[in-house]
This record gives structure tokens, sequence and C-alpha cells, in this order.
């Protein structure tokens, strides 16, 4: 325990009962007598101990001279992790290391009932451990007192600036004292972890990098196995029979795949739990607590699980989906080989990403093992090996035990019985998969037609409406009916369905794999058919829509027949068309119209003769859309007209026919403004109780009409020797029309500039 000297004895028992005899390069960094009380920078790589390594650099700061905890009042120390699980880890950590030290923590983790975290923070903590988005929550709403805070730890800190945290910790740190001690640790340190550093943390900063950078972790060795695309799933089946670990866990890349391959390794017998974001904090907090009580053995997760976990046991890490970046890759690839465990981690890689493997290789700066997945006969092979080296063989039998054995014997052979042991070994896991040869990279094998064997037509149910094509129909009954591209024949898209052939030496294993139903994915069915199937039968669109009937069918009068005008030239050559301008037969649905007759909008007409549409008055022949000048303008009469011969009467001349627009008054009685007495015998429209007002002296005044006569009420002066301003002279005004627009009040001109 030398090594771990200097520490008080409540931590140095806690860590001999977890079994550390030496402390790791990183924990030993931190926690070098020098750097007590500074802020710290801390790179190192994932899985190297970093979490008891800044639990025992805060030791000093926390505990008193007899290594123990005062009462529990507001938080002490800080830690902030970006994920739940991480989160949760961390809090772990803390109970064990400082148990016999009488530490009280508190969480404020998202997804968990924020009541229970108020009372507890209520009741008070030595250490809050805390994701950011809930604490700054508690933060904003006064829940958390920040003030005696001793010390600040951001737990993998790039990755809560990848996830947007940014402006979350920085609210966090601006609500903290400044006397606090700041500790940042991460597995890399990109250009915002600097600037955070450098404005949250003292100038005195130490910056401490643990490892070789450009060197890998020794203690996991890295395995690229190229496959065929169809042979994804098949390789990792193969992998976990083959390396047979206590807990395993796989990675992809979405949730659709994460779902897929959960429901494919249930069915062949293995204990799965799936690890997604979008699952609840108590299903997720469930399926952890399963891989460490071993009641399951592999988890599916996506990059939720990438950062952070520590699971007991874990010695095989295999990426289904290649990682999106370097640094994906180096943090799945940490969940195993930690604490100076040794672990694997694998790359699927299927034929035509092996660049994208490689490079993601080169950016990481690992070294990988090219090769391919085991085949069933290694790992029939390996359960051999592991079989023999069973420890049960060097155990002594039990007087029981004894007893059946010689029963046994005496009923069966020897070989007999060591054959029924092995089968009963090897039923129960799943049994291995056969793969395919992986293509090289840039090399195709030719397929000839004529090669295809005896074949057997199914019906898939789904077509065109469905937007089925073969480029995703084909991998999709390679990945899921367990067939390889060979064994897949001609697709037929039609409408409805989609018809299939394969080979029929393959259709025995396909139905073994999919069961009775037949059924693939998303609901996806397969029904065999008795012989070819024919295309002319299936439907080539979607029907028809009926028609929707109308009132006016059963009204309108059945159409004559159409007659041929071939016919009709042969029966009467002689025959003449009739002259469309004298002998134009009317139309049968269309009444006749007398001659001097008023004519209206007959286009509004319908076929059978009913009338004007609604849309056009009856009567007045206008548009009421438009307006009453629309009518006119295209050629109909004005509002009002009656009929043609009858001519209308004006108040002021009778014997002139009104103008456009004017409203008629009735033969004998005077217009409105005459009754009124508004209008004036000379046709000027003045009001006649108020005189005109009289115009200023030396300064003559024209109008438009007459230049002599002093402008009345309402009219705007004009320049000299110019009309007024308004309309021009002419039209009603130049045939002495009293409501010319002469008599209207214009509009007073611009001033000028």
């Amino acid at each position: 325990m030398q090594d771990f000297s200097g520490l008080p004895d409540t931590l140095s028992r806690a860590l001999a009962a977890k079994g550390y005899s030496a402390p790791t390069p990183v924990q030993k960094a931190v926690t070098a007598p020098d750097l007590a009380g500074l802020d710290l920078l801390v790179s190192a790589q994932t899985g190297s101990g970093k979490t008891v390594g800044f639990a025992l650099a805060l030791a000093a700061d926390l505990l008193d001279a007899e290594g123990r905890f005062d009462r529990p009042a507001t938080p002490l120390a800080l830690v902030i992790a970006p994920t739940r699980e991480l989160a949760m880890q961390v809090q772990r950590e803390f109970d064990w290391l400082f148990a016999e030290a009488g530490i009280v923590t508190a969480s404020a983790v998202g997804g968990m009932d924020t009541r229970t975290e108020r009372r507890a923070l209520e009741r008070g903590a030595h250490v809050v451990v805390a994701t950011p988005g809930r604490l700054r929550d508690h933060v904003g709403r006064g829940v958390i007192d920040l003030s005696d805070l001793k010390a600040v730890v951001l737990d993998e800190a790039d990755e809560m600036l990848d996830m947007g945290f940014a402006e979350d910790l920085e609210f966090i740190l601006d609500h903290t004292p400044e006397t606090r001690r700041t500790l940042l640790f991460s597995a890399t340190v990109p250009r915002g972890i600097a600037k955070l550093a450098q404005t949250y943390q003292r100038p005195d900063t130490r910056r401490i990098e643990v490892g070789d950078k450009d060197s890998q972790h020794s203690d996991i060795a890295y395995l690229a196995l190229t496959v065929a695309p169809s042979d994804i799933e098949k390789a990792i089946i193969n992998l976990l029979r083959y390396h047979d670990p206590q807990t395993a866990i796989i990675f992809a890349n979405t949730r659709s795949m994460v779902a897929r391959l959960v429901a494919k390794f249930s069915n062949r017998g293995f204990s799965v739990v799936a690890l997604s974001g979008e699952l609840s904090q108590t299903e997720r907090t469930h399926a952890l607590q399963a891989l460490r009580d071993g009641r399951a053995k592999v988890c599916i997760a996506t990059d939720v699980a990438a950062r952070g976990i520590d699971l007991p046991g874990l010695e095989l890490v295999i990426h289904a989906d290649l990682p999106t970046n370097s640094e994906s890759l180096l943090h799945r690839s940490g969940r195993t080989g930690r604490a100076g465990r040794k672990g694997t981690s694998v790359l699927i890689v299927p034929a035509r990403q092996r660049s994208k493997a490689q490079r993601l290789l080169k950016f990481a700066r690992l070294e990988a093992e090219w090769g391919t997945p085991p085949s069933a006969d290694e790992v029939l092979a390996r359960d051999e090996e592991r079989l023999m080296a069973d420890p049960a063989w060097d155990r002594p039998l039990a007087p029981e035990e004894q007893a059946f054995a010689e029963r046994l014997m005496q009923a069966q052979p020897p070989e007999k019985i060591a054959a029924a042991y092995l089968r009963l070994y090897r039923e129960r896991n799943s049994a291995p998969e056969i793969l395919g040869e992986a293509p090289e990279p840039g090399t195709r094998k030719p397929r000839e037609a004529a090669s295809f064997g005896p074949s057997t037509w199914f019906s898939l149910s789904l077509g065109r409406k469905d937007r089925a094509e073969p480029r995703w129909l084909l991998p999709m009954l390679c990945r899921n009916a367990g067939l390889s591209k060979d064994a897949i024949g001609a697709i037929r898209v039609q409408y409805q369905e989609t018809f299939i052939e394969l080979l029929s030496e393959a259709v025995p294993a396909m139905k073994a794999e999919l069961g009775d139903a037949l059924e693939l994915e998303q609901g996806a069915r397969l029904t065999e058919l008795p012989g070819a199937p024919d295309l002319d039968a299936s439907p080539k669109g979607p029907p028809p829509a009926p028609r929707k009937p109308h009132a006016r069918d059963a009204q309108a009068p059945a159409p004559a027949p159409r007659e041929d005008h071939a016919d009709r030239a042969a029966d009467a050559p002689d025959a003449q068309m009739p002259d469309t301008a004298s002998e134009k037969a009317p139309r049968p649905d269309k009444p006749a119209r007398p001659k001097g007759a008023a004519q209206t909008w007959d286009r509004a007409r319908d076929r059978d003769g009913r009338g004007p549409d609604k849309r056009w008055d009856k009567d007045k022949g206008k548009d009421k859309r438009q307006g009453n000048d629309k009518g006119r303008d295209r050629g109909h009469p004005a509002k009002g007209s009656g009929p043609q011969g009858k001519p209308r009467f004006d108040a002021a001349d009778p014997s002139r026919p009104a103008g456009p627009g004017r409203k008629p008054g009735k033969p004998g009685k005077p217009s409105y403004g005459e009754a009124k007495g508004k209008v004036r015998a000379d046709g000027d429209k003045r009001p006649t109780g108020k005189p005109a007002a009289p115009a200023p002296e030396g300064k003559p005044r024209n109008a438009a009409l007459d230049p002599s006569q002093p402008i009345g009420a309402g009219r705007k002066p004009g320049k000299h020797g110019k009309p007024a301003t308004g309309r021009k002279p002419g039209g009603a005004a130049a045939r002495g029309n009293p409501h010319g627009p002469e008599a209207r009040p214009t509009r007073k001109p611009p001033p000028k500039r």
C-alpha cells in the first residue's frame, strides 16, 4: 500500500477492499503533492481511471484532518458529466471510495424525479453529481446553493461541448465562487476546451497529458474483419460464440438498427438488452443493472453508451456499424480494457467500406489486425477446447454423482455418453453461421444467367405503391431471410406485390430462418407460389376512382348519335350543307330570342337551357364580380338600359338620352339635384344657400370654361391661361351636361418645392 501513501486511512482501506494495489498513471499524476490546490486540465486515454483520480485529487480539499466529512449542508464539490449513465457511475464511485469518511452525495440528472432531487438537496449533501441541463434548471430556480463550493469537476468536457452544453456550462460556472478549484478531464483537448479553460480557470493552471497520444491502448486488441454486406449479423453471431465473453457490447449508429439486432439475437437465444436515447431513464438503468448482475451478457447500444460506461467483465466490443469519426472509435473501444483488464475491439467492415475503416484507424493512430470472421468450424472447435479445459473435470465426484455415473456406464457405452454430453453442451448455445466469401474491394464476381438452377417463386407484399425497388428489396432479403445474392434470381416489381425468384435449395433454410409466417420486417411477408407468376393478371395500377354523379345528368336529354359524314355522303350524294348565315337551325335546348329584344349575357347559360349563371345579373346583364362598367366595356348595354327603340329621358333635357354612368330621371319629373335646389339654371353645380367666395384683389382667377367667371365653392384654381385641375373639358361637359366632371370638387394639387 506504499503507492497510496499520503492518503487518509479511510480512503486507503476503501481502495484495498476494491483490489487497488497501485495507482494508475493518471491517478498518480493528479495526486502529486506539488499540484495540491491548483486548477488542472487533464487529458488521458479512456479507461485509465480518471474518476478515481479526480476523487483522490479532491480529498485534501473536502476532508478534515481525520479524513472525514463534516455534517452535510451546502455542496462542497460539484461533478458535471455529459450523460445520465456516466453521472450515476461517478456517484457510485464516490459512494464506495468515501464510504468510511461519511460522504453524502446527491444527484441532479435529467430523466429523474425533480421532487426527489430537491428534497435530497434541501437535506444537504457533500458532493453533487449532475448533468448540465438539469443542474442549470436547479440553479435558475434557486434549489441548489453553490456559494460554498470548493471544487468543480468537468468530466468528459469535450463530449459536453459536442452535445451543445457550452451555454449551460458557462451559466453554471458564472454562479460559482471565484475561489473554487476547477478540474477539467477529457480524452482530447480541442479548441473549445482550451477556450473554456482559459476563461474559467486560473492563470497557474497545470496541463497534464498522461500516456503517449500517438500510441494506442496497450490493453485493447483491435481487429478489422472484412465481410460481405449480407453476412454482418452472421459474423457478429460467430464472434459472440467464438469469444464467449462474460459481457459484450455491440455498437450501432441508429435506433432502428439497435431494435433489429435486439430482436434478431433474442430469437437466437442470446440474453440481450438495449441501450439507446429513446429509452427512459428507468429502462436504461435496468439494462445496465442486468449487465452488472449477469442476467444479460450482450448490450446493443448507440453512441449514448460510448462514454463513461464501466461494465465489469466487458471483454468484447463489436462495431456493427462503423463509427462516424475517430473519436467515436476511441470512446467505443474504451469501454473494454479498463483498469488493467484486457479487451478486444472488433470492426465489422463490409467490402465497400474498407477504405473508410482504414481512414478511421489512421486518424485514431491505431493499428488493427485485418482478417475474416471465425467460420462455423472454428467456432465448434473452440467449443471443444473450452469443454476439455473446463475445471469441472478436476473436481472430485460426490457420492450421488458416483452412483449415477455407474448406472449410466451400465446403460450406455462410453462413446454414446461422450457424444450426448457434447450435443447437450452445444445445444445450450446458438448454432454458428455459415459465412460466404467476402469479395475483394474493387472486384466484382460476374454472374452467369445460365448458372441459376431450379427455382421457386414467391410473392412479396410490397409493390410500387409502397415504393418498392430492387435495390433495397435485395438487401432486405439477404439481411432477414439469411439468403445470399446468388440465391436470388429475378425480381419483378408490380403495383401491389413483387414476384421474387429463389433457388429451390435455399428455400428450406429461408423458411427455418423466418418461421411459418415468412415475415421479413415492417409487416412485409412472403407467400410461396405454385409456379411462375402471371404478370398480366397482376394489377398494373390503382383502380379508377368512381365518377361522382351530378344532378343534371338525370335532366339532360340523351345526346343523339352522331352521324358519320362518310355514310351520309354515300346515302345522299347530292346533299348540301346548310348555309350558316341564313339556314342555321336554332339549338333545341336554347329558345330563340325575338328580334329587337334586349341582348343579355348568353355565355352564362347552361347546356340544358336553365338560364343565366348565378354569377350574372339576370335583368341588368352586369358582372357582379367586377362592377357595372365591365359589361359596357364588352359591348353590352349600360346599366338600366331598356329595350331597343325606347329612348331614355333626362331631367334637364328630355329629348336627349342620358350619358354613360348617369342615373336617368322619369319623364315629366325633375332630377334629384333640381328638386333639392342644388342645380342652377345655367348648369353650374353650386350650393344655393351659400354665395361664392370672392376672388382676392389684384389676382385674377380663371375657370376652365369661362375665364372671366370667378370660381365657385368647391372649385380649385388653375394657373393663368390653363384650365382648372381635374378632368379635361369635353365629353359630357362639352355637350352641356350640368353634372359633368367640372362640377365635381377636385383634390388640391401638391405644393411646389
